[in-house]
């Protein structure tokens, strides 16, 4: 996709299987299953989506997907299948080297997993040499600190050796990273949890993160039970999506996996979701 002197790819790292019911908080099954059909241990797919924008001066990741560090257990109980990232980069024609801007929504491993690589000492550093990683201090915080309940989300070879290469930078609130290229802080799902939002060329597209992670999400009411702070997710949700409908903003999920990418349109007073290809 090109907009002006702006090319958009939306990248699949892979996908993992989560509990549905988690996945939709109070929402009850019989309501989330006409959308979205779960296996047999109620779980259901999400892809691992990462986003490549490029400019005339930059080249910007946003999230890295899972990556390929992940213990055989992981695999086990998620279904995690990840780590295309690199590959599907070189089919376009990208090298790790070329990035020289990350940002990562959150620091959660399946957004942040990519973001380094082992050595071959097995030693974890960053996939990205030349690029500068960007997150909310307030979610590197709570990644280096996390509680019982976030722990098991946050791996800290995905993060630590960012900071140890100084590689790191810390915003603090929304940002501007370049021109057109923003950082929104919406909090809810995690404490400094973000979403990307660019504007070229009169174009305007939000790359959602955690905060609606999939188009199977965008009723209000349907907020994940792993959101911190779901009223904060509330807030987010509506603000974003009434600007979405208003302003005719496409809108990139996190998680989606057959449908990744649409508009909101409304027809016959209700807002339906149009998908189309990224």
């Amino acid at each position: 996709m090109r907009i002006g002197k702006f090319s958009f790819h939306l990248i699949n790292d892979g996908s993992f299987l989560r509990d549905g019911g988690c996945m939709f908080g109070q929402v009850p099954k019989v309501s989330w299953e006409e959308g979205i059909k779960p296996d047999r241990k109620n779980r259901i797919r999400l892809g691992v989506n990462a986003f490549l924008v490029r400019t005339p001066d930059s080249t910007i990741l946003v999230d890295t997907g899972a990556g390929f560090k992940e213990a055989d257990e992981m695999k086990e109980t998620h279904g995690l299948s990840a780590g295309k990232l690199l590959r599907r980069l070189k089919d376009l024609g990208v090298t790790a080297r070329d990035i020289d801007t990350v940002i990562l929504t959150h620091l959660h491993f399946d957004h942040c997993g990519g973001s380094t690589r082992q050595d071959r000492t097995g030693k974890a550093v960053p996939t990205f040499p030349k690029a500068t990683y960007m997150v909310q201090k307030a979610a590197w915080e709570e990644a280096c600190n996390p509680n019982e309940r976030s722990k098991n989300s946050f791996h800290p070879d995905d993060f630590l050796p960012l900071m140890e290469k100084g590689q790191l930078r810390l915003l603090d609130g929304d940002s501007e990273i370049m021109p057109g290229v923003w950082t929104r802080v919406t909090g809810g799902h995690c404490l400094g949890h973000q979403v990307v939002t660019i504007n070229p060329s009169g174009e305007r597209i939000a790359f959602l993160g955690d905060l609606i992670p999939t188009p199977h999400h965008i009723p209000l009411q349907y907020i994940s039970a792993f959101d911190q702070s779901p009223q904060d997710t509330l807030d987010g949700k509506r603000r974003f999506l009434e600007m979405a409908e208003n302003e005719g903003w496409l809108l990139i999920f996190g998680h989606g996996t057959d449908n990744t990418a649409g508009y909101l349109d409304r027809r016959n007073g209700e807002v339906k979701f149009r998908p189309v290809e990224v």
